[in-house]
């Protein structure tokens, strides 16, 4: 290749490589907006360089391949400077979705391989051929169909572009208004010298003088790096910084419509399908908050809770409302925030209800050794003096005949006890499993009544069940065998002699058993009956001096409630009572 360089072969040169010294620099600033500014100005100089080596070469084939060169950049620029528009007015997520990334990027790929592939089609330049007649050889290019669309594709990017930092222009702040001159007038040089081209004002000839409004763009952007620290305070787009924001925010007009709001908002409202956010009425928004208008209405700032259901859940808002006053735009307009309080509030709920378990456990804790320390040792006590006075020769074999009745009761009494505490105690322990299983009602009652016939023998008391074979539940045996226990346990202990205990047992049509214990006993006091399933440690003396152990019925109510039953008594002084339990004939969890 031989070249002839002339004045504006340097010039471009000379602006090519400083265009690309300069755009490397402004890259390292960082930041996509900076980096894209910086790959366009890259484009930039690949055009002004390989434009200078086109005018400095005399041979057509030569110029023809600098012409392939130079739409590396021309037909990058626009698109770089696209990109660099979006970024800067904060509207990047637009190009990040696939179609319009494609829609992008489609035309220069096309028109890149069109210019390296015209001589097989034409479509670009219908013909180039060498210029002579002014100082130095030129390009005469006549130009194709694909020439015209990709300038239009060309200046319709330019032009989106500049309306984008022209509104960005309009609406920013003072402190980036200078950074905002320096770029649009950078930007509109270059776009000016070539549509004054393409028109065919061309005061120098054949010679496209856009790369040479370059120079003009390379200085003013050097002014604005060292005299305005251009890119050094890159300003943030108002809807990257609300959106960012979890909290929301409303901007009401004096008939406190919405003129204004965030993303987040949505979070906290219910709009009816297809109604619109923007003029709404903030009593549409937020119905049923009568304060909440008031303190609006009244122009009071400061902060209030607001309670609401949004798609079904509960949230709790803190409403942080603002007036402007007359030091501001307008009094008139007010500004409410939004933040979330649900988390906090929850948090708190959460530890109300650990502080009230602990309390309970504590209550729990206090009972058992109670109860341990009481009517747990003193029937010990009492057997091992016994044992004592047996083993010294104290006591007779008659004398000791008097007081077994006695020491029997205590041994029952103690072992009832120490039941209902293991079984109690275990179940309130975290993470205690529960068993499920369905088995045989009957067969488990009849065990039962076997275990207390002694029991019931001594008092003359005749049990009776009516409970078909057969009959299953789905529950946890163990807990159930203690629940029906403790209920017969009670039935027996509060009936005198000659009484009769029924014991029955019928399906229900809501998929569960009634299991009903009724006695013709002492019964229970309207008094006694409302203590009854509580966390109150009652206990009464039975018809023959029974002690009882006070857990029970408690015991009873937590068991059931663990197996999805229920248990409830009916009874009147003197008509003895009758004690109901539901339980589950099938598995609800599949």
């Amino acid at each position: 290749m031989n070249f002839t360089y002339n004045a504006y072969a340097i010039i471009l040169l000379a602006c090519g490589l400083a265009t690309i010294i300069l755009s490397n620099y402004i890259f390292r600033k960082g930041g996509k907006a900076v980096q894209w500014f910086s790959l366009m100005m890259f484009s930039n100089s690949i055009w002004s360089i390989a434009y200078g080596l086109e005018l400095a070469s005399s041979s057509l084939s030569t110029i023809k391949f600098f012409i392939n060169i130079e739409y590396l950049g021309i037909a990058t620029l626009p698109l770089n400077w696209f990109l660099f528009c979006l970024h800067f007015c904060g509207k990047d997520c637009w190009y990040k979705k696939p179609l319009n990334l494609t829609l992008l990027l489609i035309v220069p790929i096309i028109t890149i391989l069109m210019v390296w592939t015209n001589q097989y089609h034409h479509l670009y330049y219908k013909n180039i051929t060498v210029d002579t007649s002014g100082p130095f050889p030129m390009a005469d290019i006549d130009t194709g169909l694909w020439y015209q669309f990709f300038t239009v594709y060309f200046y319709l990017l330019l032009a989106c572009g500049c309306y984008l930092i022209l509104a960005k222009f309009r609406t920013s702040d003072p402190i980036y208004k200078k950074q905002n001159y320096s770029i649009i007038v950078a930007a509109f040089i270059p776009w000016i010298a070539n549509f004054c081209y393409l028109l065919g004002y061309r005061p120098l000839g054949h010679v496209d003088v856009t790369p040479f409004a370059f120079i003009v763009t390379s200085f003013l952007i050097l002014i604005g790096i060292f005299r305005f620290k251009l890119f050094d305070i890159i300003p943030i787009a108002r809807e990257k910084v609300l959106e960012l924001m979890r909290d929301g925010f409303f901007v009401l007009d004096q008939q406190n419509r919405v003129i204004d709001y965030n993303k987040s908002i949505k979070k906290y409202i219910q709009l009816k399908k297809g109604k619109k956010l923007i003029g709404a009425a903030l009593e549409d928004i937020f119905p049923d908050q009568p304060a909440f208008f008031e303190r609006i209405n009244a122009h009071a700032p400061g902060k209030m809770e607001l309670n609401l259901v949004v798609n079904d859940e509960n949230l709790f808002l803190e409403a942080d409302i603002l007036f402007l006053n007359d030091n501001k735009i307008n009094s008139d307009f007010s500004i409410i925030k939004l933040q979330d309080l649900t988390d906090f509030r929850q948090d708190a709920i959460r530890a109300r209800e650990q502080a009230t378990e602990l309390e309970r456990l504590n209550q729990l804790k206090d009972r058992i050794f109670s109860i341990i320390a009481h009517d747990l040792r003193g029937p010990l006590v009492n057997l091992s003096e016994v044992l004592k006075m047996i083993a010294n020769d104290q006591i007779t074999s008659d004398e000791f005949k008097t007081i077994s009745p006695t020491l029997s009761k205590d041994i029952i009494y103690t072992t009832d006890l120490l039941e209902n505490i293991l079984h109690w105690s275990r179940s309130q322990l975290k993470g205690f499993g529960i068993k499920k299983e369905f088995f045989n009602l009957r067969n488990l009652i009849i065990n039962e009544i076997n275990y207390h016939l002694p029991a019931a023998n001594l008092k003359k008391i005749q049990i009776i069940h009516d409970v078909f074979p057969g009959e299953m539940v789905f529950a946890d045996v163990l807990m159930i065998q203690i629940v029906i226990r403790n209920i017969l346990n009670n039935a027996i202990k509060f009936c005198n002699e000659n009484c009769e205990i029924h014991i029955t047992a019928a399906y229900q049509k809501n998929t569960t058993m009634l299991v009903c214990i009724k006695d013709n006993g002492v019964g229970i006091s309207e008094d006694m009956l409302s203590k009854l399933f509580k966390d109150e440690n009652i206990s009464t003396r039975g018809t023959s001096n029974e002690k009882g152990t006070g857990l029970g019925l408690i015991v009873c109510k937590d068991f059931m409630a663990r197996n999805d039953g229920n248990i409830f008594v009916e009874s009147k002084v003197g008509q003895g009572a009758k004690f109901c339990i539901s339980l589950p004939t099938v598995n609800a969890y599949g």
